[in-house]
């Protein structure tokens, strides 16, 4: 072989090897078999592999440098566990405690973050109560001084050698900066946080902190200047940049989140305009929202666990229209509504009128005892909202409703079932 020709072996053979891997011990008693690993970006979890479980644990390979939050999800328990990377080997254990499995970190990069993380949850929690009981103890008394220290001890400032943990240093620092509670004069001002949007590098995206910065963004415009501060900071992104589309993307999902329909649409429109290459986040966007846009075909779903029908999938399902909706048992919202579906439901029946109900539960013998009560088609991936469906359809929400015509066209989607009743002519 030249030597030539062996260069190029090596290279190729490095470029074969992980970059990095993430390791996970667990315990007999843990029962899952599946294991499925996350990457982030913004809001949204990329899966970058899934793994079944060998010799009491999982073994993952990452074949791409990445700094930022990762997630482990086990689908036949609904179980997750996080955890962050700077590009180097991760290695975590869980531990049976009763009923209940804790994570253990094993790599130091993690352990790090589990302490910064600890002071953060003291300084959010257990900080304020202590000053406020300071004052009915004397300075000088045994407890007074040992409040004293325990409050100097929380309120301490976590400090991180970025040269050595960038990702911790970045994390630790700009929650502390943009997202602690803070007094109305030392809140950062909404040029501040669209300069660190605008100036972040590529851990921004990776860091869990981009929609949370965008909604106190938001919350700083003022009800009356939101549109217009947001469309001065996407112009200052340029909604042609990776970056610019992923922030479009969160603010069309903030806005569907918090229901502003008005503002949802008019970015969503821009989105749906744009000339230049799309990137996957806004992509995924898009598309979940055409997926249940009025006329569009409601997508088809293969059922998991269905019951109350001999049907495979949704399409499957005859009826002169359908009436599908999401919700979960422990919806509040859904508690007070479905009863009053399930008054209308025989006089839905006498018009060949069905009813699909999608749940977003976790708990299996609580799900079961709901649907007992529920004589229309139920189905439920137990997976909460990690459920398949939640993007497809778009879901943030629970109770959400659409009616869908013979062929499966959307036809209607009503706020809530009151909007569903009106509309099938049964109030």
């Amino acid at each position: 072989m030249s030597k030539h020709a062996l260069l190029i072996a090596i290279l190729a053979g490095s470029f074969m090897q992980a970059q990095f891997s993430v390791t996970v011990e667990a315990p007999a008693s843990f029962n899952a078999k599946e294991a499925v690993l996350y990457t982030l970006n913004g809001s949204k979890d990329i899966i970058v592999s899934r793994e079944l479980k060998k010799n009491m644990g999982w073994s993952f390979k990452v074949p791409q440098r990445y700094v930022g939050m990762m997630k482990i999800y086990f689908p036949e328990t609904n179980a997750s566990f996080s955890m962050i990377s700077e590009n180097k080997d991760i290695s975590l254990k869980l531990e049976s405690v009763g009923n209940k499995v804790n994570v253990i970190y094993k790599d130091p990069v993690n352990m790090l973050m589990e302490k910064v993380q600890d002071q953060q949850k003291k300084k959010d929690l257990i900080y304020p109560a202590l000053v406020q009981i300071k004052d009915y103890y004397r300075p000088g008394s045994d407890f007074g001084k040992a409040l004293d220290k325990e409050i100097q001890e929380i309120g301490r400032s976590y400090m991180v050698d970025a040269s050595s943990n960038p990702f911790v240093s970045f994390y630790n620092t700009n929650y502390n900066k943009f997202l602690v509670e803070k007094s109305p004069e030392n809140t950062p001002a909404q040029t501040e946080i669209a300069d660190f949007i605008s100036n972040s590098g590529e851990m921004l995206e990776s860091s869990s902190l981009l929609r949370p910065l965008l909604v106190n963004f938001l919350n700083s415009a003022g009800s009356a200047n939101v549109d217009a501060s947001v469309d001065a900071l996407l112009k200052r992104l340029n909604v042609e940049t990776p970056r610019g589309q992923t922030v479009m993307s969160e603010l069309i999902d903030i806005f569907d989140v918090y229901g502003m329909p008005a503002l949802k649409d008019k970015y969503l429109t821009q989105a749906k305009n744009l000339k230049c290459t799309i990137n996957d986040r806004l992509a995924s966007t898009i598309k979940a929202n055409n997926n249940v846009e009025m006329g569009a075909i409601f997508p088809d779903y293969k059922f998991a666990r269905v019951s109350n029908t001999a049907s495979k999938n949704l399409h499957s399902v005859k009826a002169d229209k359908k009436v599908i909706v999401f919700w979960s048992s422990t919806c509040s919202h859904c508690e007070a509504e479905l009863p009053k579906l399930l008054e209308k439901y025989n006089a839905m029946k006498a018009q060949n009128i069905e009813v699909v109900g999608f749940s977003l539960d976790t708990d299996r013998s609580v799900y079961d005892s709901k649907v007992t009560a529920l004589p229309w088609i139920n189905d439920s991936e137990l997976r909460g909202w990690n459920s398949t469906y939640t993007e497809t359809y778009n879901i943030h929400a629970t109770p959400t409703y659409f009616i869908v015509d013979a062929q499966n066209r959307i036809i209607a989607k009503p706020d809530h079932v009151s909007d569903v009743l009106q509309f099938l002519k049964l109030k």
